[in-house]
């Protein structure tokens, strides 16, 4: 394998220039203040973190994950998503707190499989969770909360879709009994979005024409409210009724905080099955056909680091935003160049100091000679490549 040039970055990974950087700022800061403005407080975790804890609790697959040895000989991982490692601190350092936590953060994330797909494997998110309420009034939080995030980003054309694991659970539970590898091939085609493979699947299966009609009909229950009453009437499964019950009070909640419009129901959604055990949702921008949110029920995680307790969050996908939503407009305001010569320099570096303290940005230039004076004009029209304008004002301290 030939030796990278000096310029060439992995695959997978990216540079974020000057005005991507300051947008991408922009948002997180939007986010994590409408986040703090609902009582969630940051939090900041390790990119690396131990395999054999953080990485075999988390929801990514061993496949994805970024592996490494220490100088030990000890597997560690980057860290591939947020609620495994939150999961951890509130099992340790924070396990005397009183529950429900609320806590939010911003971080890079890692997953091996984006890079062969095409994909970013660095990538940000910023979220939340909700720990220690196992309520449909806090699931209803989280939703309300994601839509707010997502319109403290920039995004305001977007749904959001509910779905809820339990109820798929119960409907293949009752309608293939004892054939666990059917229900679980079926889920994994929902999962992926395959109605085409999941219908074929039905049909290579030995059932009778009530099952078939059972299993095909969770395709149609996509829409508002009314879906909880056609998936009650779809399923007499205990399992399935008590998942529908509890998202039909997830929704009256969502009326309630007066953004049920931006929310539909649809009940071939179930994220990473083996992951969430509850209601799970996922958020798209009317301008990318992906999800720039996702999130859900997770109550099994915290037990793994011994402090069993229900939880439920959301992340968006703030790079996804950033690059495919018109969203937060960065105005940038266009430092000063204040140029001095030697005698006026003390006078030059109070300027700057003044000014900076009023918020403005200043650069400072040197000058030994009068000709490399600049006048205003040459100021605002300099160019610095793909960052624009280089200044937009000029202030002299010169003497000559």
């Amino acid at each position: 394998m030939s030796k990278p040039k000096g310029f060439e970055k992995p695959a997978g990974v990216r540079d974020y220039l000057p005005f991507a950087a300051e947008k991408l700022r922009a948002i997180e800061r939007s986010v994590l203040d409408c986040m703090s403005s609902w009582g969630y407080r940051q939090i900041m975790t390790p990119t690396l973190e131990y395999y054999d804890t953080v990485g075999v609790a988390s929801s990514t697959s061993d496949q994805k994950l970024f592996k490494l040895l220490n100088s030990r000989g000890t597997t560690m991982v980057l860290r591939s998503d947020m609620p495994a490692p939150i999961a951890r601190v509130v099992s340790s350092l924070l396990r005397e707190e009183p529950l429900p936590l609320r806590l939010s953060y911003h971080a890079n994330v890692f997953r091996a499989i984006e890079e062969e797909a095409g994909k970013e494997a660095e990538f940000f998110q910023t979220g939340v969770e909700l720990v220690g309420d196992d309520s449909p009034e806090a699931d209803a939080e989280v939703v309300a909360l994601a839509v707010a995030s997502l319109q403290a980003a920039g995004v305001t054309t977007f749904k959001i879709a509910l779905g809820h694991v339990g109820f798929l659970n119960g409907l293949l539970e009752d309608a293939i009994p004892d054939r666990e590898e059917a229900r679980e091939s079926l889920k994994e085609l929902l999962m992926h979005r395959d109605y085409v493979g999941y219908r074929e699947t039905l049909a290579k299966l030995s059932l009778t024409e009530e099952q078939r009609n059972e299993l095909e009909g969770v395709l149609k229950l996509r829409g508002g409210k009314e879906v909880c009453h056609q998936a009650l009437e779809l399923s007499s499964n205990a399992l399935a009724q008590a998942s529908i019950e509890h998202l039909g009070q997830v929704w009256d909640a969502l009326e309630d905080y007066g953004v049920a419009q931006h929310v539909m129901i649809d009940l071939t959604m179930i994220g990473d099955f083996s992951y969430y055990t509850g209601m799970t949702f996922e958020g798209y921008a009317a301008e990318l056909g992906f999800p720039v949110c996702s999130g859900g029920r997770y109550d099994n995680l915290l037990q793994q680091f011994g402090r069993p307790a229900p939880a439920t969050g959301f992340s968006l996908k703030t790079n996804r935003i950033l690059d495919g939503v018109d969203g937060i407009q960065v105005a940038r305001e266009l430092p000063i160049l204040l140029q001095y010569d030697a005698a006026n320099r003390k006078q030059a570096f109070a300027e700057a100091a003044r000014l900076r303290t009023e918020g403005r940005s200043v650069v400072m230039k040197h000058i030994d000679r009068p000709e490399d004076v600049m006048s205003a004009e040459a100021a605002r029209n300099m160019r610095s490549g793909p960052l624009g304008p280089a200044y937009g004002e000029v202030r002299s301290f010169v003497g000559f």
